[in-house]
């Protein structure tokens, strides 16, 4: 069983802010699949489907990025998922915007979302698809600039970077993540 889990904060407010570039991808892959998150419980939207012959779980979590880990823990316990069967999916502004990078495992880098994420799993050692927004170029406070919309312009890279991170896990679905990685970084 696999899962890839979409971070991003829920709401109308950040709908389509960087922030929520993990929930992005989740939805790219729902509409590539003809699929819908038709459950909620663990603190989250999720739905199950089989893809190569292989159960996986789609999942955004709802209880905002900084406490992202509630959510997956309680799913991953339930389902007995290992944490190297699991790929979380988000932002980073040290990427160019539209940008992925895929790791095996990893500290946090900053990232609250990760850091919830490792507290609540216990490990660091779970898939991730870093998909970058880049960083603000006029002076503003971080948490100000990923809980805004991309521009424009902006946007069309990061539609670039949505379907690569949504390729990506449609090719693990088949082959292994090692084999992924060198294919897209």
């Amino acid at each position: 069983m696999k899962c890839i889990v979409g971070l991003g904060n829920p709401g109308r407010r950040f709908e389509d802010t960087r922030h929520n570039i993990g929930f992005m991808v989740v939805d790219e892959l729902m509409k590539r699949h003809q699929l819908s998150l038709d459950k909620k419980k663990f603190n989250g939207q999720f739905t199950t489907h089989v893809v190569e012959g292989e159960k996986v779980i789609f999942l955004q979590p709802l209880t905002y990025m900084n406490l992202s880990g509630e959510s997956v823990r309680p799913l991953a316990d339930f389902y007995n998922l290992n944490p190297e069967d699991i790929v979380v999916i988000y932002d980073d502004l040290d990427l160019p915007n539209g940008k992925i990078r895929l790791r095996q495992k990893g500290g946090h880098g900053g990232h609250n979302g990760i850091r919830s994420m490792i507290d609540h799993l216990g490990t660091k050692e779970f898939k991730r698809i870093r998909v970058g927004i880049g960083r603000p170029t006029t002076p503003q406070p971080v948490p100000n600039f990923v809980t805004e919309p991309f521009t424009k312009e902006e946007w069309v890279l990061a539609r670039e970077g949505i379907y690569k991170a949504a390729d990506a896990c449609d090719a693990w679905f088949s082959k292994p993540f090692e084999q992924v990685m060198n294919e897209f970084n």
